[in-house]
């Protein structure tokens, strides 16, 4: 289970579910990738958003991270502890589901966070919906205006200042540990030997080293490429900042 942060319901989750619609009956808004950093709440935006357009559209979400390639692959390259960034997924992957996913139906394999994984298991077939929102990290700006079908239609920027990504990043990484207490199989399992604060401390050290770097150098250039950026402040609630789409 993801242990996302909470989105306030509110009228920026009415107003993203609204112009999605609108572009969903335009035939532009198929497929919606919604990325931002690590700690954002992607996944909740986007459970939000679909929960806000069903019914009456048929809305699946589905995240990137099950595109990840497996610890067994990353681990040999000393890439563990970069997951998240470019070289770290299957793009292969995640353009043959897009295309598939067009085509009636494709399997979408999933990440862990608790045994901080790809977990063979959780893999989904998904029917095509009217709308599927295809939530995390991993996209790419558009290689063209006319979106081809291995990419999303519509890319929304989930965007907030970077104290409150720390922030998060580490209540979400205490939540994690805590959870662990009572599942010996949690990836976090290995840091219950620490105090609290010794592991906020080193939860800090984690994203200043690693998904900072992503943040600045991978993930936040994709802002410029969004159709739409919405900004989340530190009490959850979002609005519509930017709308690009004419």
């Amino acid at each position: 289970m993801n242990r996302d942060v909470i989105i306030h319901q509110g009228p920026g989750i009415a107003a993203l579910a609204e112009r999605l619609a609108e572009l969903r009956s335009s035939a532009a808004a198929r497929i919606v990738g919604l990325t931002g950093s690590v700690a954002a709440g992607k996944t909740t935006l986007a459970r939000d958003v679909a929960d806000a357009l069903n019914p009456p559209l048929s809305v699946e979400t589905v995240s990137t991270d099950g595109f990840l390639f497996p610890n067994a692959v990353l681990e040999p390259q000393g890439l563990l502890m970069r997951k998240g960034f470019p070289e770290t997924y299957d793009r292969d992957g995640f353009t043959n589901a897009l295309v598939s996913i067009r085509q009636g139906e494709a399997a979408f394999p999933a990440h862990s966070h608790d045994i901080y994984d790809i977990d063979p298991a959780l893999t989904r077939t998904v029917q095509l919906p009217d709308m599927l929102i295809l939530e995390g990290l991993g996209f790419q700006p558009p290689t063209r205006p006319e979106r081809p079908d291995g990419e999303p239609d519509v890319l929304v920027y989930l965007d907030a200042s970077e104290a409150d990504l720390e922030y998060w990043y580490v209540e979400r990484f205490v939540g994690f540990w805590n959870a662990a207490r009572t599942d010996p199989s949690s990836f976090y399992a290995q840091w219950l030997h620490m105090s609290e604060t010794e592991l906020r401390a080193f939860a800090k050290t984690v994203w200043d080293g690693v998904n900072l770097p992503n943040l600045r150098d991978h993930i936040l250039p994709l802002k410029a490429h969004a159709d739409i950026v919405v900004h989340k402040a530190r009490d959850h609630t979002v609005e519509i900042a930017e709308d690009r789409i004419s």
